[in-house]
């Protein structure tokens, strides 16, 4: 039976999220927030009848909000607010991202705290239940007042207008669209414009997206650098509990703990972990790992917890409060959101830059401690995985720029009333990529590790790592004379991104951490 997250006035959990954004699950808003929605919608039109003007009922919105709006042009002032705002460029955001925007701007109508008519949130639901998703660009969101262009383009195809992709990737007339599906085309009423822009949700889903994927690149990470400490003939012990409880930091503890559990049995590390071995002083990159492992993930902790917050948010402007009045506020500024995405492009940076370290060590004989220069079959004639660490290289370097943080930057807009914006948004777009450029870094690493476990032959890697190392070898053979690379460095990235190396890892260790 598919999967229906439930939509209430509660906030959605970030599984919640990624069900809908990610793996396409129906939604259903519940009775109690249908409830509360309807009772906000009566204090919003309780105040259309009202002598005195209320901002973004009977007046116009943001430098205009001077301006009192007579009745029987309201639903054309909403409707003029959807497309003027809907005003984005470049290219199309991707169908998860939209999915997830769309989530979390239904989730904060279903709190009952914005005015919209029960009609109106029921578009969203079905929108999402039909797969239709609005076509959404690139650029356009300072991140204040909220991610307007974005929840514009999506807004509008609520009204039946602007264009669609279907769940095959078809592009269409959104009316054309919600009429083959049975759905109706919205007509807005006061408040109902603002209520549909004023929000977050664009940043704060691709926070989610982000924290659900940096969960596996963590551990893909400790069993990268599990792999490249086993097959450079790296101590174990600076990994040891007790050394690592000298410096209690709870994402430390982890990532150590994850290497212990990988490198448990591997003949490699037992062959010089003897009393005469003299490995107890490795490079950064492989003694530090689960220190710059750790901070990783406690700076993803403290990301969570401003995703959890932002969850629970009911954001728009103006707001109806529970006793009915109708306040306006600046929850829509993207700051909270914002910084930690910067933060954790930061985060994200630094794990590739000491995973390409430990890669590169692989490569030089000088300290890849017997094996051949650049793991070539026969170096001079073959130029090995020479080429891999390049393309590393010109990753990491890409998320060094990618990690300058887009929330210091502000930009003035709308005649000087929106003054100082978050550019949240921004920082979601660039945090994506470089998601996508360290899931690469690591790919190669353990693709490059692997090669070198092989060779270390006649000594067995542990049994964890080997597993990894079967694992790969489904699609793409073990050491030998140069082939064509790129298609192997493809492999094993899509083994990464599908959770296929650490399924493997875990056959033997049980879950990681």
């Amino acid at each position: 039976m598919e999967h229906t997250v439930i939509v209430g006035i509660g906030p959605l959990t970030p599984a919640d999220v990624v069900a809908v954004a990610r793996y396409g699950a129906q939604v259903r808003i519940d009775d109690q927030a249908l409830e509360e929605i309807a009772k906000s919608r009566a204090a919003i039109e309780a105040l259309a009848h009202a002598d005195t003007p209320h901002y973004g009922v009977s007046t116009g919105f943001g430098a205009l909000a001077t301006r009192h709006i007579a009745p029987e042009l309201r639903a054309q002032l909403q409707r003029s607010l959807i497309r003027s705002h809907a005003a984005g460029s470049g290219p199309e955001v991707e169908t998860e991202v939209v999915r997830g925007l769309a989530l979390l701007r239904l989730s904060t109508l279903a709190t009952g705290r914005t005015g919209v008519k029960v009609e109106t949130a029921q578009a969203y639901a079905g929108l999402l239940n039909a797969h239709l998703t609005p076509v959404v660009h690139e650029y356009g969101s300072l991140g204040c007042s909220g991610d307007l262009a974005p929840l514009s383009h999506v807004a509008l195809a609520i009204l039946g207008e602007g264009q669609v992709r279907d769940a095959d990737g078809n592009l269409l007339d959104a009316g054309e669209a919600l009429r083959a599906h049975g759905l109706t085309p919205v007509v807005l009423a006061e408040k109902e414009g603002l209520a549909l822009i004023n929000g977050t949700d664009g940043m704060l889903g691709m926070l989610v997206l982000a924290l659900a994927d940096l969960d596996r690149l963590f551990k893909t990470a400790d069993l990268a650098a599990a792999m490249s400490v086993e097959a450079q003939l790296a101590t174990d012990r600076v990994f040891a509990e007790d050394l690592q409880a000298l410096r209690p930091h709870p994402g430390q503890a982890a990532s150590a703990a994850n290497l212990r559990a990988i490198l448990k049995d591997s003949a490699i590390v037992a062959s010089h972990r003897g009393p005469d071995c003299n490995r107890v002083q490795d490079a950064y990159s492989l003694r530090c790992s689960p220190q710059v492992h750790g901070a990783a993930r406690d700076t993803a902790a403290h990301a969570a917890t401003v995703a959890g917050h932002e969850l629970a948010a009911a954001i728009d402007n103006p707001v109806v409060l529970p006793d009915g009045r109708v306040e306006s506020n600046g929850n829509f500024h993207g700051a909270p959101v914002g910084y930690v995405l910067d933060f954790l492009a930061i985060a994200v940076a630094d794990l590739a830059s000491i995973s390409e370290r430990r890669t590169d060590r692989f490569l030089d004989v000088a300290r890849n401690h017997g094996l051949n220069a650049f793991l070539a079959d026969d170096p001079g004639v073959d130029s090995g995985h020479m080429i891999a660490q390049y393309t590393q290289a010109a990753i990491v370097s890409e998320l060094k720029r990618l990690a300058v943080p887009a929330s210091v930057d502000s930009i003035p807009s709308s005649a000087m009333q929106e003054d100082h914006v978050s550019m949240g948004w921004s920082a979601g777009r660039k945090l994506r990529k470089s998601i996508d450029g360290l899931q690469r870094v690591l790919a190669i690493e353990i693709l490059t590790a692997a090669r070198a476990l092989d060779l270390r032959a006649p000594l067995t890697p542990a049994p964890a790592t080997a597993a990894v190392v079967a694992a790969l070898r489904e699609y793409v053979e073990g050491p030998g004379t140069d082939r064509h690379l790129a298609p192997e460095l493809e492999h094993s990235v899509q083994l990464v991104a599908n959770g296929t190396y650490i399924d493997a890892a875990q056959t033997v260790t049980g879950l990681l951490n």
